[in-house]
């Protein structure tokens, strides 16, 4: 049986009762929010519904398949749904919040999206330099203005000389100026972008699991700019480009929504706010391969990738058409790329952070699909989505059992990390 009610102002829908006033039908017009209760941060407490089978399924490794909806789901709720696939990018009538989240409230107000927004980039290292250059050549277009902040002494001034002096003969402002920020102004804008690192393995580490070897001294790194972000109650998207970048990411929400006294009260960052950009360069590696190897040809126009940067990555040769040997065999070379760069003796990170970093980001900023790894039940997990104006959209495609089964092992894997 499904209700709908309303609440200051906004249309719920739910499948059960709630002590507000009753209507019998829903309007014709503006957003419904389709209300749930779980505890917080267990799964995501705000996303568009785009199909008519997120009303009911169990979110995880279902939330990425293409499946038939409910049974008995009123018409009128159905057309609201499916209006905003006709939509495509531009608005969905339907999007889903949970009410035992102690801010709801904060949850049901429409999600920020400004046509442009400033940028504040921490630490300006290998990726994060070489990050910023991308942004500032190709995100005029969605960048006004991006800050950058490094602790060590001349090297902000150095990037802020060099990159301002990138210009095209006129219009002098089609690239987006680049501003030195303290470390107290990194949360005076629309996006963070972390991308420091307390332990990064030299070349000499051409063996194992490069990018969990920095997990401990990283997350002390991330969670103490996870409060910050919360003592700022920033508001606007916390991304993570350092390595682990999943694990990291888990760890900013966590650690954001963590009381001084070591309680968690939910008053830190929403689980929607935090992305991580890692899982671009692994799918940009496998289509590498994929171009090198006529065995792996069907990845380029039908294959996906999915999970960690890192050991747990899932590359799927074809959705259509999947071979399993096929797909573990891709896996395997895009996980072990990063290896063979070091092989040759350099650090692998121009592709990660172009990849990963400037192209993902810009994406998505666009509101275009692309790779990155947002909350899903309980742990970040990568696949291709993109931002619609009432949150991330998870691409849904009708996945193979074999292909389900190894996306269950990578989330099962990574919430037992920490």
């Amino acid at each position: 049986m499904y209700h709908y009610y309303t609440y200051d102002g906004r249309t719920l829908c739910s499948a059960g009762a709630l002590p507000y006033p009753e209507i019998s039908a829903l309007p014709e017009t503006g957003e419904v929010l389709w209300v749930f209760h779980r505890p917080p941060l267990s799964g995501r407490d705000t996303f568009p519904v785009t199909d008519p089978a997120q009303l009911t399924e169990r979110e995880g490794v279902a939330s990425l398949c293409a499946a038939p909806g409910p049974e008995g789901l009123p018409r009128e709720l159905t057309n609201a749904i499916r209006a905003g696939l006709r939509a495509a990018a531009a608005a969905g009538r339907v999007r889903a919040v949970n009410l035992a989240h102690p801010r709801f409230e904060e949850l049901m107000a429409p999600l920020p999206r400004p046509e442009k927004v400033r940028v504040n980039l921490l630490a300006l290292g290998d990726v994060g330099s070489t990050l910023l250059m991308g942004l500032r050549l190709m995100g005029g277009d969605v960048i006004s203005s991006i800050g950058i902040c490094d602790l060590r002494e001349g090297v902000a001034q150095r990037w802020e000389f060099e990159l301002n002096q990138i210009q095209l003969p006129g219009p002098y402002d089609a690239l987006p100026p680049v501003e030195i920020v303290s470390p107290e102004q990194l949360f005076d804008g629309d996006v963070f972008l972390f991308c420091a690192s307390r332990f990064v393995p030299d070349t000499a580490v051409k063996t194992g699991d490069v990018r969990m070897a920095q997990y401990r001294l990283n997350r002390e790194l991330a969670a103490l700019y996870a409060q910050k972000a919360r003592q700022a109650r920033y508001r606007g998207l916390f991304c993570v480009v350092s390595d682990p970048v999943d694990p990291l990411c888990r760890a900013v929400l966590t650690e954001s929504n963590r009381a001084p006294n070591g309680e968690m009260d939910y008053q830190g960052l929403f689980s929607h706010q935090v992305r991580g950009f890692g899982l671009g360069v692994m799918n940009a590696r496998a289509a590498y391969y994929a171009r090198k190897d006529p065995r792996f040809a069907s990845f380029l126009t039908e294959g996906r990738s999915f999970g960690p940067h890192g050991e747990d990555l899932v590359i799927a040769n074809s959705i259509r058409n999947y071979d399993d040997a096929l797909s573990r065999q891709l896996t395997e070379q895009a996980v072990r790329a990063n290896l063979r760069m070091r092989e040759l003796g350099f650090k692998p990170y121009i592709a990660p952070a172009l990849s990963s970093g400037a192209l993902s980001l810009l994406l998505c900023l666009r509101g275009q699909w692309h790779c990155s790894s947002t909350y899903l039940d309980g742990v970040f997990m990568g696949a291709r989505n993109r931002v619609l104006p009432t949150g991330t959209e998870l691409e849904r495609l009708p996945l193979p059992r074999q292909l389900q089964d190894r996306l269950q092992i990578t989330m099962d894997r990574l919430r037992a990390i920490d």
